[in-house]
């Protein structure tokens, strides 16, 4: 006799590709006639835009560049001066064979700008690009239950709480602004370069939608009255509401990764600071879901043939937020910082022996008056770590997420430079459940004449049961016999009715 089985669609999303890649490029500028000949490179900066993402049958890939923008002392003395340029990047990622079409999520993160003089009218531009980019295809996993079970079977069923990954997708959204600084603070004539970091401060799934809030971030480098250079932070909040397929549980979440795909700030002719930017909020939702399998099966008084297979999903484990501390120290002899940059790249992950271990490493550029009243600048790298359990089975990955403004110490012969970068971490991990697909009930078992209708039995480390289908009782039977609730305990005698 066959049991008949029916099956559920378990929907969620695969994560077919998630890798980190860095690229160099590089961009010659020329000076404009007009502007003086170059003395010295001061500094550079850059700032990634995100232009398009594309899917393809084989592969996966990212197109847009960086903004960048380089500072030289002009070789006749006169003010600093400002070139600005754009550098192109472009990156593929490979797909597994036969992969269907889906979402794409990227991060971008400047690695480094540097720059140095070619000749007196030329300059050589250095940039590095690192790029995470994850690739998600919609799945649909089986699950198998059967519709009527004889009385005779036993079934041993199991339900995991899993958190699986549902929907992805983005917005794309608008930031136009009038730039207001303090009337304490040198107001800016000239824009040298601006950078923009955003951050998600809230972010949440209610029903069907995605509410994520932050700040835009924009940090400036500007030359006030008598060519004195000054930075400032704009935070230009915004707020965003997306609509999803379907509505999820109380218990989903949300990850957004931001990119910049414009940035325009301006000076206007009335002397009013500008900025205009479009920023593409990228979410991905996971939700727990409860999933029910049945795992065992056995019939005390019939044969039975069981058919199974593994149930396999990519559950979310844990998302958290980390932070890296660092502390670097700048020969300088400064005496007035006019700017600081921090750049991370993303975080390698090492397997260590209490799990794993985030490295983070970046460089860090400060820009500063001498005591003479020259401008100079300092460039070095640094590297912090953080360490996390996990199970050697796990997938960790890490990004780093916006820091705040590193906290400058001037003082002496040196600057010593104090930062805390935050780290977002995911762990997933591939779980295999053993889930019962077909049952059939065969022909009853001869019964034992010389077998006792009660048995005695010392408890072990099996549970229930296993005590039952290895005696031919069931469950139910051997809690009514010794009044459980609950599992028994390691060493209790039971009383367990066979024969039934």
């Amino acid at each position: 006799m066959e049991i008949q089985f029916k099956n559920t669609v378990c929907s969620c999303l695969e994560l077919v590709q998630r890798e980190v890649q860095n690229s160099e490029g590089t961009l010659e500028i020329r000076v404009p006639d007009g502007m003086p000949d170059i003395g010295r490179i001061l500094a550079a900066w850059g700032q990634p835009i995100l232009r398009g993402k594309e899917w393809r049958s084989e592969d996966i890939s990212f197109s847009g560049g960086m903004m960048v923008w380089v500072l030289y002392v002009p070789e006749d003395g006169t003010e600093p001066r400002c070139l600005e340029g754009w550098i192109p990047f472009q990156m593929r990622w490979d797909l597994p064979g036969n992969t269907r079409d889906g979402q794409i999520r990227m991060g971008l993160t400047p690695r480094f700008v540097d720059a140095r003089s070619v000749s007196a009218r030329k300059i050589m531009i250095r940039a590095g690009l690192g790029a995470m980019a994850e690739a998600f295809t919609p799945g649909e996993t089986q699950l198998y239950g059967p519709e009527e079970v004889p009385q005779e079977v036993e079934l041993r069923r199991e339900r995991y709480p899993v958190r699986l990954m549902k929907e992805a997708g983005e917005k794309t959204f608008l930031l136009a602004e009038e730039l207001t600084l303090p009337g304490s603070a040198p107001q800016p004539e000239k824009i040298l370069y601006c950078s923009l970091s955003p951050e998600i401060t809230d972010q949440k799934v209610m029903a069907n939608k995605v509410v994520f809030r932050g700040n835009g971030n924009l940090h400036m480098l500007y030359t006030a009255e008598g060519g004195q250079l000054h930075s400032w932070e704009f935070p230009l909040a915004f707020s965003q509401l997306a609509e999803l397929e379907e509505s999820y549980s109380g218990d989903a979440q949300v990850s957004v990764i931001l990119c910049a795909t414009t940035l325009e700030p301006e000076i206007d002719d009335e002397g009013v600071l500008k900025l205009k930017c479009a920023l593409v909020g990228q979410y991905l939702v996971d939700d727990l879901q409860l999933v029910e399998v049945v795992t065992d099966a056995y019939s005390p008084g019939r044969s039975l043939e069981m058919t199974s297979q593994d149930l396999r999903l990519s559950v979310v484990l844990d998302t958290r937020r980390e932070s890296v501390y660092g502390e670097q120290s700048i020969p300088s002899g400064g005496n007035l910082a006019a700017d600081v940059q921090l750049l991370a790249d993303y975080p390698s992950v090492r397997g260590s022996e209490d799990g794993v271990q985030i490295e983070a490493p970046g460089s860090m550029q400060v820009l500063y008056y001498d005591k003479d009243g020259a401008l100079q600048s300092a460039t070095t790298r640094w590297e912090g770590k953080c360490s996390l359990r996990a199970d050697g089975d796990c997938q960790v990955s890490a990004r780093p997420l916006p820091a705040p403004e590193p906290q400058l110490l001037v003082g002496g012969e040196r600057m010593d430079v104090r930062w805390e970068l935050p780290v977002e971490i995911v762990t997933m991990q591939r779980t295999r459940i053993p889930m019962v697909t077909g049952l059939e009930l065969g022909e009853a078992k001869k019964p034992d004449p010389g077998r006792p209708s009660l048995i005695l039995k010392r408890v072990g480390s099996d549970g229930l049961w296993e005590i039952a289908k290895r005696t031919g009782s069931t469950m139910e039977a051997i809690r009514k016999a010794n009044g459980l609730r609950e599992e028994p305990e390691s060493g209790q005698m039971l009383l367990i009715p066979v024969g039934i």
